[in-house]
């Protein structure tokens, strides 16, 4: 084949992942064809297990966008580094319409990043695990994808003006915003 070789990103597990047992890796093949094939390996032995990859996203030049995760649970990995930049964050605050209700909103949207970016939230710095929902990744006219999270919180805790953080993790790379009630002025008080 006259073809060029793909472009490959590959991504090292996030700090949250770290801290677990088991991490995934992530690998972005660009400017590839749809029928290219994706395999990995771990110190020379080929890996079968672990490993999902997604179906080929056409892109506007005609080339194919695919991406690979394995989940591991070896301790000790070496990884390229990600050459893409970290996503753009705008966090929203209740409206003044919610603010009237015991519960509340906060939105994160997260712009210009990729598919399996992850999404995690925190209240006075400690992790939420509770009340989010997270949207499934859309693909922007730009090839890059956007990415939006709400977070249910009680209004008396927004009224304390409690800082709530979001964050959103691309192996190493991270981008995080805070929102809290005294940066938001403009709101019913």
């Amino acid at each position: 084949s006259s073809l060029p070789p793909p472009v490959l990103t590959v991504f090292p597990p996030s700090s949250a992942e770290l801290q677990s047992n088991k991490v995934s890796l992530v690998c972005l093949s660009s400017q590839s064809v749809p029928f290219a094939d994706v395999t990995w390996s771990a110190a020379g032995s080929p890996v079968s297990s672990g490993i999902s990859t997604s179906t080929a996203v056409q892109q506007p030049d005609q080339t194919f966008r695919i991406s690979s995760s394995l989940k591991s649970r070896r301790t000790k990995l070496t990884v390229t580094g990600s050459s893409l930049p970290p996503p753009v964050l705008t966090v929203f605050p209740p409206s003044s319409a919610e603010l009237q209700s015991n519960k509340v909103s906060l939105v994160c949207l997260s712009s210009q990043s990729v598919p399996f970016a992850d999404v995690t939230w925190s209240a006075a710095g400690s992790p939420v695990s509770s009340g989010i929902s997270t949207s499934t990744a859309v693909q922007q006219p730009d090839q890059t994808f956007r990415i939006s999270s709400s977070l249910e919180i009680q209004t008396s805790d927004w009224n304390t003006d409690k800082v709530y953080k979001c964050k959103v993790s691309l192996g190493s790379q991270f981008s995080e915003k805070s929102i809290n009630k005294s940066k938001c002025p403009t709101e019913g008080q």
